[in-house]
């Protein structure tokens, strides 16, 4: 998942083994139509949700998207490609929402690290509710080879951007552990939002959410 943070670009991704050119996405999808694109990955989410990523068949992905085969190797390469394009829409547009919250909070004049924090952290978690059921699906372990590794990469830059808003100093163990529990709290609750039964559910955990992270952040002493 990704982390509280203005923007922390597409390294991680880049650097998934099979990756091509210097973007995010393969070169090929640089003038894909936005409409084939969401066509494509609409389907590869229904089918990788209902038969799980391993046993998802790129023909049934192909028929239901009413697109070729052939145009869906051609633009993402297989399964594998379709995967890492949800993950990283998924991403990406967690990141904006965070974003979008700290620069909110920062126009009004909040300063707080820790004000800042939870703000990003409520938003990050209100955006995973919104977008549960991809969210859900990527947190299953069925996943293409190689993908547990860039995720745990991506972790552990999601604790240190954390560390960098609450300005936690992370050559102190002490201060590197409490933004890693911190970032694990949320990462958590992101999860538990996918099987809410319904928004009240969900703003009940997301407040609840919020007041540990207000708890947890404080600094001893």
């Amino acid at each position: 998942m990704s982390g509280i943070a203005e923007s922390a670009g597409t390294e991680a991704a880049r650097q998934l083994p099979g990756r091509q050119g210097d973007g995010g996405l393969p070169e090929e999808l640089a003038g894909q139509s936005p409409t084939l694109r969401r066509a494509l990955l609409d389907a590869a989410l229904e089918v990788f949700t209902e038969r799980g990523y391993t046993d998802a068949g790129l023909t049934e992905i192909a028929a239901r998207s009413g697109i070729p085969v052939g145009t869906l190797f051609q633009h993402y390469g297989g399964k594998r490609g379709l995967y890492l394009a949800l993950w990283e829409e998924f991403r990406e547009e967690q990141e904006r929402l965070t974003a979008a919250m700290l620069a909110s909070e920062r126009s009004r004049g909040v300063d707080d690290p820790i004000a800042l924090f939870v703000a990003g952290a409520r938003a990050y978690l209100e955006g995973a509710w919104d977008n549960r059921r991809l969210g859900r699906f990527l947190g299953e372990d069925d996943s293409p080879a190689g993908f547990d590794a860039l995720r745990r990469q991506w972790d552990r830059a999601w604790v240190r951007r954390n560390a960098r808003l609450l300005e936690v100093d992370e050559r102190r163990r002490a201060g590197r552990v409490r933004v890693s529990v911190l970032t694990t709290v949320i990462g958590g609750a992101a999860r538990e939002l996918g099987d809410c039964q319904d928004e009240t559910e969900a703003r009940e955990i997301v407040d609840e959410v919020c007041g540990i992270l207000i708890h947890l952040s404080t600094p001893p002493g």
